[in-house]
Order: C-alpha cells, then structure tokens, then sequence
C-alpha cells in the first residue's frame, strides 16, 4: 500500500508517515517547504520520500498525485491557527488552504480512485451543551472562520468521494510541533501561578496515538466519520494543565477561571468539545489509550 502524508511537517503528519515506516508500508510526504529536514529539534523524518506541494495550486496537485499514484492520501495539511484565522486579511488565505485545498487533493483522489482521510475538528458544531457530538450528527453550526473552513474541507470531501474517512479530534499534542502541553511547561517555569479555562471540556489527542488508529483505519474499507481522542473521559483545560504540572513535577499553582474571566481570545472558542468515540469500537477499531497515559510516555519524549 503507497500513502500520500500531507502536512507532514505538523504534528500528525510526521506521526502518520513513521507509523506507515513502522508497518511496512511506502510513504510519500508533503508540505510547502522546499524540503523537509525532520523536526523542531533536528531529529530526522522516517527515511521516505518527500514531495514539495503548495494543496492551494489545483494543477500542482493533481500533477504530484497522478505522478505518485497513491492508494491512499491521509490529508492532515490544514491551517490550524485559530485566532489568526480571524485576522480579515487572513480569511482568504484560511479558506483557500482548508476548503479549496482539501477539494483539490479530492479531486486528486477521484481522479487516481484512492480512498482518502481528512483530519477534522469538532470546531464544525457549536460548541454548545453538555452532550457528547455524535460523529454522524449533521447539525453543523461553527462558531469562527477555522470552524467553517474546517467544515467546509469535510462538504468537500464527502461531496466529491465515497471512499473517504472524516477523522474528527480536538486538544492535539505532539512532538513536532506547538500545543498546549509545551506552552504550559514554558510558562510554568517562569511563573508562579497560571489561570487556566475550566468551563471548555473536552479530551487531549496524542497524536502519536492516532496516527496508529488511522493507518487502521486505512487497512479496512470502514469508511465514514469518525470521532478520535485519547480516553479517559473528559476534562477541562484547567484539570489538563494541573496534570501536566503533576507528572512534570512543578509546583506552579493552578488557578481555575472562566473563558469570560480568562478573555484574550479573538476566535470564538467551544465550551463542549466532548466527542463520542462510541463508533471506533462498534467498527472493530482499538480505541486510543487513556490521556494520562499519553501525557506521561509524550513528556518522556520532550525536554522542559
């Protein structure tokens, strides 16, 4: 099996093209960078070739994957700075890469009849509520311009293709890359105390872990959408964060506040990011481990 990795030098997709290493399989990964030297901190790629493609340019794309001729394309490029994307002379950049992007590698895909993944979020709802989003729930009502485009990256995929897999996840963290687990060990370290939201709910996602779950995914023809994130059950950012200071050891104190309170935000953010994993099991897939189980084998990896 050949799989096309955009977006590899993001957190996921440098996951995705080592887990494919892992089992054997060839890999092609992609970004917009000329080339791609591996991560952050210099520890090189899996050994696999590298394409450099702009998912923005419908001709380039559809070149680069007639030419690589893939069985399937796991899409994980997307433009993920959610404040940023709020930015009025950002807008149009944020939906060319998350919605005209995505249909153009779709298109791609109809083209060779490979099946294909797209990395969602569960932005595409309203953030509303206590209940847990249900993966095949339709009722879409994103808050902010990276929810739209996210959603509309999904319309396009589901509009263009059968065989696909809409992955939704939320709260990811990874080695290669920023997130929210690196921010509070940086800020722990010079600080006494640290507010933190504790009215959003949701669960972390390793990426690490996923990129396990979704090469399963790509070695059946379960398509459909799916909801991903690590077990455990769900938390608040607050109690994430207490987590982190516990199994890193700081002593930091941790002060819960509302999003109101906290403010800073320019995007809109969910209150309710609970996502039933539920479908993973009823389809025969492994669920991914708990949270704290991640947290503890992902800051092994990382110095702070």
């Amino acid at each position: 099996m050949k799989v096309f990795v955009t977006g590899v030098s993001g957190q996921l997709g440098h996951d995705v093209m080592n887990e494919l290493a892992k089992r054997g399989y060839e890999g092609v990964g992609s970004d917009i960078q000329p080339s791609y030297g591996g991560m952050e901190d210099g520890t090189p790629v899996t050994e696999m070739p590298y394409v450099s493609l702009d998912i923005t340019d419908a001709d380039a794309v559809m070149k680069t994957i007639e030419d690589v001729k893939p069985d399937v394309i796991v899409h994980c490029a997307a433009w993920t700075a959610v404040d940023m994307a709020e930015d009025d002379d950002k807008v149009a950049k944020v939906r060319a890469v998350n919605v005209d992007g995505t249909q153009n590698i779709a298109d791609a895909a109809k083209k060779i009849d490979a099946r294909m993944v797209y990395i969602s979020t569960d932005y595409v709802f309203d953030g509303q509520g206590t209940t847990p989003w249900d993966p095949d729930c339709k009722d879409y009502k994103p808050m902010n311009v990276y929810g739209e485009t996210k959603l509309g990256g999904e319309l396009a995929v589901a509009n263009t293709l059968e065989k696909y897999f809409i992955v939704r996840i939320a709260w990811v963290f990874g080695v290669n890359g920023h997130n929210f687990i690196k921010t509070m060990l940086k800020v722990g370290k010079t600080h006494d105390e640290v507010r933190v939201v504790n009215d959003q709910i949701g669960t972390p996602t390793y990426t690490y872990d996923l990129a396990r779950l979704l090469v399963d995914m790509i070695e059946t023809d379960k398509y459909g959408y799916y909801h991903a994130t690590n077990e455990g059950g769900y938390i608040s950012w607050y109690d994430f964060c207490c987590e982190i200071y516990r199994q890193a050891g700081y002593a930091t104190k941790v002060t819960p506040v509302t999003t109101a309170e906290y403010g800073l935000s320019k995007a809109v953010r969910p209150f309710n990011s609970r996502l039933d994993k539920s479908k993973l099991v009823k389809n025969g897939f492994t669920p991914l481990p708990d949270w704290k189980d991640a947290l503890s084998r992902y800051l092994k990896l990382i110095e702070y």
